[in-house]
């Protein structure tokens, strides 16, 4: 999942160290439109339709990388697997992973599109849809989100949306973070580990799926499981970074049989096929019902196969190519969504006769000076007033390297991310001594009940707010 967990490590070597729905009715929050985390007025700035804003920028411009050379790091790991280095703050973005994780929320109407369609074809091209969302916002994220420390937790409730998400980081070699999200209105759960594998390559680095996602349909009394593409990013070295996804996604609605069978296509020799994803669905008979084309970077659209091939056919036959061109009036009339979907120039070749199952959403005009941020992702590190009193101690807002870092003060960040390594190590050590293993908090090992492979499931009551046995990691 993009740079994910695995560079920073608690027993890094020296070659490679640092050189230099109740929540928010419990909370009092301050939840104006602001920059500053801790700046507050006391007033609650509402919009008109009666919801909480959430910031729109961050504190501090994203600090440049140009003077830093990742080689010096990465020149002594080709071929490995990058869980034992510790790469410099410089090249992290102000976000856990388990924050990262959370960005699958993005695009939670598309769940709920699935939950409130009768046919099982159209729930299963929401969830499709919803699968390939889940990756859109690591278009031009090349920062690294910074390694949760064992036990380390984030929460997010968002009530205008309909949901709240808990995670907690339940393993440290191998990294391993779990999640859990639940509808408010008690409609679907949606729940997983990950676990990447990453490796550098020289000019890449890949981060290699582990892990199995599933998300529950309470209503209809299903549930789908997949895995994420594999994410490589590019030109590490020189050049200009670049991410890519490739690989074969199957999502599984293990009530009908139906399978949903994606191609994330790999860039090719000329880039031809950069970030275009093909695929289809089918029925537990293997009959096609019907295929999905699109960018994982812009849009998703779905057409009969009959309508498919005959395209395809006419296009090899020298047909003109034609480009989408769509007003907002046709894209409303095509999809109930379209206010989520702002208007984008599409590069798909669009099939007449295709439904649109999904829009990236336009990020904040300043978003290449916050890391390339979603307006959804500048929202998740927001501290806001009374906050503190109320999460748990191991909250990724409380860590102070991701705080200072966000506030533009990276000395100070390095700093901090350095004493908390050595924290985590120190404790590790104490375990090893007096043989206590660690204890997870939230999330317990077990077996998916769809999969029957390893997963770490949920064990409930976060949400009761008794953190008194929360281990001390900042």
């Amino acid at each position: 999942y993009g740079f994910s967990p695995g560079f920073d490590s608690d027993n890094s070597s020296g070659d490679f160290s640092e050189a230099n729905h109740k929540v928010a009715e419990m909370l009092d929050l301050d939840p104006r439109q602001s920059n500053r985390t801790g700046d507050h007025n006391g007033e609650t700035e509402i919009q008109e339709n009666g919801i909480k804003r959430h910031r729109t920028s961050l504190p501090a411009p994203m600090f440049s990388r140009s003077d830093f050379s990742v080689w010096s790091i990465l020149k002594k790991c080709i071929g490995l697997e990058l869980s034992k280095i510790t790469m410099p703050i410089v090249f992290n973005e102000p976000l856990s992973f388990l924050q990262r994780i959370t960005e699958y929320m993005e695009h939670i109407y598309l769940i709920n599109k699935a939950c409130s369609q009768a046919e099982p074809l159209e729930r299963m091209q929401a969830v499709a849809a919803f699968a390939v969302s889940a990756v859109a916002s690591q278009w031009e994220r090349t920062g690294k989100p910074f390694n949760p420390l064992l036990g380390e937790t984030y929460e997010l409730t968002r009530e205008d949306l309909g949901f709240r998400f808990i995670s907690e980081q339940v393993s440290h070699h191998p990294p391993i973070s779990a999640f859990y999200s639940e509808g408010l209105n008690k409609d679907f759960i949606f729940h997983g580990s990950i676990y990447p594998k990453l490796k550098f390559w020289g000019k890449s680095i890949e981060a290699e799926p582990r892990g199995t996602i599933t998300l529950e349909l309470l209503k209809h009394n299903e549930a789908y499981t997949w895995t994420n593409p594999t994410c490589c990013v590019h030109n590490v070295i020189i050049g200009k970074l670049w991410l890519e996804q490739y690989g074969t996604v199957e999502i599984v609605n293990h009530s009908t049989g139906d399978k949903c069978v994606l191609n994330f296509k790999p860039c090719g020799l000329f880039g031809k096929e950069l970030h275009r994803v093909e695929g289809y669905i089918q029925d537990k008979n293997r009959k096609k019902l019907c295929v999905i084309y699109g960018k994982w970077t812009e849009c998703l659209w779905c057409t009969d196969p009959t309508t498919y091939e005959t395209y395809k056919k006419s296009e090899k036959r020298g047909g003109e190519q034609k480009k989408l061109k769509q007003s907002e009036d046709v894209i409303k009339s095509e999809n109930d969504e379209a206010d989520d979907m702002p208007e984008v120039q599409d590069t798909v070749q669009f099939i007449p006769g295709s439904k649109l199952l999904w829009r990236i959403n336009c990020r904040p005009p300043n978003s290449s000076q916050m890391y390339n941020f979603t307006s959804f992702a500048v929202s998740l590190n927001e501290l806001e007033k009374g906050m503190e009193a109320i999460l748990a101690p191991t909250d990724c807002r409380l860590r102070p390297d991701i705080r200072n870092m966000e506030n533009g003060n990276m000395d100070v960040a390095s700093k901090e991310k350095e004493r908390l390594e050595e924290k985590q190590r120190a404790a590790r050590k104490e375990r090893a001594k007096d043989e206590v293993e660690w204890q997870t908090r939230w999330f317990h090992q077990g077996t998916n009940p769809y999969t029957g492979t390893a997963d770490w499931l949920y064990s409930g009551g976060y949400f009761d707010r008794n953190f008194s046995d929360c281990p001390d990691i900042y």
